[in-house]
């Protein structure tokens, strides 16, 4: 096992993201099972375990963007990707509150990552996550937040602290900051009735305590102490060693309580019946319209909870009017990646139609809004990976429940997102979808697997059409140089136009029809009939006409077929088949 840190460095912060992700993993059923506030839907162990997917998938983006294998980047650079994933992959209103903690932590262990950055870090989170919540209400996830940083500040809720006057390393303040949240934890039924009736701790603030246990193994190498689990009916669940909670299991309630599977209970302020729908979206807004927003938005529902900063909010709240929500964010400023929940099913999350599923359907993912309408008109359900905000896997999951099928192709199109991809065919499989991955790695290689898909023939033969179709599409795009760098094809300087053929450096260029014309020819000469482009947002029209030119000139018999992609990392997507 490698030597625990003696601080909290970039590689500190992806262990604990990793074994963040791992905790909340073995818990998230559980911690679903135990929610039933503010709304009894049975999905906070899972809202938490997608922010903190996206949390880590951001910082392995850092790593793996990093160039020299030697040294780690820097700590600023891994926190603050930690706190930006959890942002735009926040889900419900406890991963929203955690985006905000983690945010809160990344603005100070950004200048250091000892003990004593480590207390002012979790003083500020807890305060920010504070502030975020329209209503702040005692015995959740907020009460477990400020224990942990009294405990970790040296507080009476300390346990296991160093004596007066004695210094606090990193390891006692990070075992303090457990300890208090979960003592705090074990006390939330007293706080909050809901919790008491039902017999059950905050579900929040559960995986808030996984979260914690998750950077205590990081610190000191050794994970904290966790209780049995025993079989079903009415089960005793330790707070990960602590206080014996009592959890309702498949619909049995505890003494007194409600079943957890359950809708809301009657006592408004304890998660009782309220607004039909949770709207969630990430709004590009000034800073200055957002304390307009929150107040309209407060006046329209309840647990409203608006994150973030800089520029970029997550917004979370529930209302009876879901377009007055939406056109609120629109007054503020750009909302997307708008997700709607209608509370009406029983289990409080269901969003398929109620209707017998179609046969078959393909879930594609696509790098812009202008190819999301080409595929859309196709049939497909799309997936919009914006630049710098690769989807996680349970916004595909999400997307295969929406295709309402009993059969499902999924088109990643990125490489980089065969594993995301993979785990949410999982998951699908196990809610009785038979999905098949095609592991395209491109977005032209996507459309043209959807351009032979046939949903009347057999499943397994409308699979190898579409794979088939994919692999024999070469698959070229533009990109600018951000920097000097080694390449494929040589050193390229910042500003140079670099043309990438399956995912290497092929051509340094000093323009983008130059270069597109040197990739073109490089593709062709292998052969082709058909020459896809895909333009961005801001290419003008009269590139793909110069290009079309030049096939026409240079090659016989080739077609080329040129789309709008709309906001797209890259300028042009090329495709040979």
């Amino acid at each position: 096992m490698p030597q625990p840190p003696d601080d909290l460095n970039a590689v500190a912060v992806r262990t604990w993201c990793s074994l963040a992700l791992e905790a909340l993993g073995r818990e998230r059923a559980e911690i679903d099972a135990i929610n039933v506030y503010p709304i009894a839907d049975g999905d906070t162990g899972t809202n938490l375990y997608l922010t903190v997917e996206s949390a880590h998938a951001a910082v392995e983006a850092v790593f793996a963007a990093h160039e020299t294998g030697a040294t780690a980047p820097a700590t600023a650079d891994a926190v603050r990707a930690m706190a930006h994933g959890a942002l735009i992959g926040a889900r419900g209103n406890s991963g929203t509150i955690l985006a905000q903690l983690l945010r809160g932590m990344a603005g100070v262990l950004a200048d250091g990552g000892d003990a004593a950055h480590l207390r002012l870090a979790l003083t500020r989170a807890a305060d920010a996550a504070r502030r975020a919540v329209a209503h702040p209400v005692e015995g959740t996830v907020l009460t477990v937040a400020a224990a942990a940083a009294e405990a970790a500040a040296g507080g009476e809720s300390a346990m296991g602290a160093a004596a007066e006057g004695e210094e606090r390393d990193l390891r006692t303040v990070v075992r303090a900051a457990y300890d208090g949240a979960r003592a705090a934890l074990a006390r939330t039924p007293e706080q909050l009735a809901v919790l008491g009736r039902a017999g059950v701790v905050d579900a929040g603030g559960r995986g808030l305590v996984a979260v914690l246990g998750a950077l205590v193994e990081t610190v000191t190498g050794q994970a904290p102490a966790r209780g049995p689990r025993t079989g079903p009916g009415r089960t005793p669940v330790p707070v990960d060693g602590g206080s014996v909670v009592g959890l309702p299991v498949g619909g049995t309630p505890v003494e007194g309580g409600a079943p957890s599977g359950e809708g809301p209970l009657d006592c408004p302020e304890d998660g009782g019946a309220g607004p039909a729908f949770e709207v969630i979206y990430l709004l590009e807004a000034r800073d200055e319209r957002v304390a307009r927003l929150r107040t309209r938005l407060d006046a329209l529902g309840d647990s409203l909870v608006v994150v973030g900063g800089d520029g970029l909010w997550h917004v979370h709240v529930h209302v009876d009017d879901a377009g007055a929500a939406v056109e609120a964010g629109v007054e503020a400023g750009r909302p997307y990646r708008i997700r709607i929940t209608h509370f009406a099913t029983e289990s409080g999350h269901d969003l398929r139609v109620q209707a017998e599923p179609t046969q078959r359907a393909v879930v594609v993912v696509v790098p812009g809004e202008g190819l999301a309408g080409l595929c859309t008109e196709a049939g497909a359900t799309t997936v919009i990976a914006r630049p710098g905000e690769p989807p996680a896997s349970g916004e595909l999951v999400d997307a295969i429940r929406r295709a309402h099928a009993r059969e499902v192709v999924l088109l990643p199109n990125d490489a980089t997102l065969r594993h995301t991809a993979a785990a949410a065919a999982e998951q699908a499989r196990t809610e009785g979808v038979r999905v098949a991955l095609v592991p395209t790695r491109a977005a032209v290689q996507g459309i043209a697997a959807l351009a032979v898909h046939e949903p009347d023939r057999g499943f397994d033969e409308d699979v190898v059409a579409m794979t088939a179709a994919a692999g024999a599409t070469r698959y070229a795009e533009l990109a600018v140089a951000e920097r000097q760098s080694w390449t494929m094809a040589g050193i390229c300087q910042a500003g140079d136009v670099l043309g990438l053929i399956d995912g290497d450096v092929a051509v340094i260029g000093a323009d983008v029809p130059a270069t597109a014309r040197t990739v073109l020819d490089r593709m062709l000469a292998a052969g082709g009939e058909l020459v896809t482009l895909v333009l961005g947002e801001d290419v003008p029209d009269s590139l793909a006409e110069a290009l079309e030119e030049h096939v026409r000139d240079g090659y016989l018999a080739v077609d080329t077929v040129v789309y709008r992609g709309g906001h797209q990392r890259a300028p042009l997507l090329i495709g040979v088949e």
